[in-house]
């Protein structure tokens, strides 16, 4: 299984090569769930912090400004300490 990529500093023409401004954005309250991916998504984090732990593996912190890449088949739960807000992008 791959693992979940985060890159911590995306570089401004790594988001616009991307397309990710015209990402649809997704919003999330304070809360802990449990989530599987189907396909994998990519998503950068306006805003917001979380600690997403895939099933038998290490708890991985995201927050603003990170580009992170979930892959394929992963099942995890999030846990959201602040609000998030996020462009995201399946497939």
């Amino acid at each position: 299984m791959d693992a979940i990529k985060v890159n911590r500093n995306p570089g401004e023409k790594d988001i616009e090569k991307l397309g990710v401004k015209t990402w649809p954005i997704w919003e999330k309250e304070v809360s802990e769930f449990p989530w599987s991916y189907d396909e994998p998504e990519t998503c950068l984090f306006l805003e917001g912090e979380v600690t997403v732990t895939p099933a038998g593996g290490a708890p991985v912190a995201i927050g603003k400004g990170d580009l992170v890449t979930f892959p394929r088949g992963m099942s995890c739960t999030w846990k959201v300490t602040k609000p998030v807000r996020k462009h995201y992008k399946f497939g």
